[in-house]
């Protein structure tokens, strides 16, 4: 699947699985809305800075798995490189749609596994509570992005076949950016959209789009990427023997 249509597609899945973040997260947006008490715009900014935060864990998280990923795949020949990186990408999308859904429950077991980060980690978070300056919703941000979350571990997952760091980074702040408007709003608007994408229909059609990409992305680049690696090869022969 190209970069482009990559980000685009994980923008699209933290939008629609925004509803699960609203139920991990909510809890923390709301300590912020209260503690940004002083007024409308500080709340704001509290909300603003503790997602910023959130995002560039995600991004930091993603940058590292595709670097992995990437020397993983490379160590592998050429073709198969790319076709692991491809399964895995695909594996883990259609994992998510299936998670979306409802009709099948397997990536909760990432949740149980991060359990035991969240364990070390959740403690400082916490002791950052209540949240009363900038810096402090920022870092309660970047601690908050380690909650464990099979939505995030499967995008997670998804970044380590992107097969380098910044497209990693690139794919997980995507996906963190779609979740930004459910988590931006509160009170009876939060409860009002949480209402609409609970709904079974809706949860399903969101899963069904994310398989639909999942799929999507096994299909073979064509036979133009095929010839633009030959050509590449040939001329790569042509300038050794010359």
């Amino acid at each position: 699947m190209p970069v482009n249509l990559s980000i685009a597609s994980a923008l699209l899945i933290g939008l629609l699985g925004s509803t699960h973040c609203l139920g991990m997260c909510g809890g923390i947006v709301g300590v912020l809305s209260l503690a940004g008490s002083g007024g409308r715009v500080r709340q704001w900014i509290f909300l603003l800075t503790y997602n910023l935060g959130r995002i560039i864990s995600y991004a930091a998280a993603g940058a590292l798995l595709g670097a992995l990923g990437g020397h993983l795949f490379d160590a592998l020949p050429d073709t198969a490189g790319r076709w692991v990186a491809r399964l895995v990408s695909a594996g883990f999308m259609i994992a998510l749609g299936l998670y979306l859904t409802g009709w099948w429950r397997g990536l909760a077991a990432l949740e149980h596994a991060g359990a035991h980060l969240w364990r070390r980690i959740g403690p400082l978070a916490r002791s950052l509570l209540p949240v009363r300056h900038v810096a402090q919703a920022f870092l309660v941000g970047t601690l908050w992005g380690f909650l464990p979350c099979g939505l995030v571990y499967s995008v997670l997952a998804w970044s380590l076949g992107a097969g380098d760091a910044a497209t990693g980074a690139m794919l997980m702040a995507a996906f963190g950016a779609g979740t930004l408007p459910m988590l931006l709003v509160s009170g009876s608007l939060a409860r009002s959209l949480g209402a609409v994408t609970r709904q079974a229909w809706v949860r399903q059609m969101s899963g069904v789009i994310v398989l639909a990409f999942g799929v999507i992305s096994l299909v073979p680049d064509g036979p133009h990427h095929g010839r633009t690696h030959a050509a590449a090869a040939a001329q790569a022969a042509v300038s050794t023997t010359g």
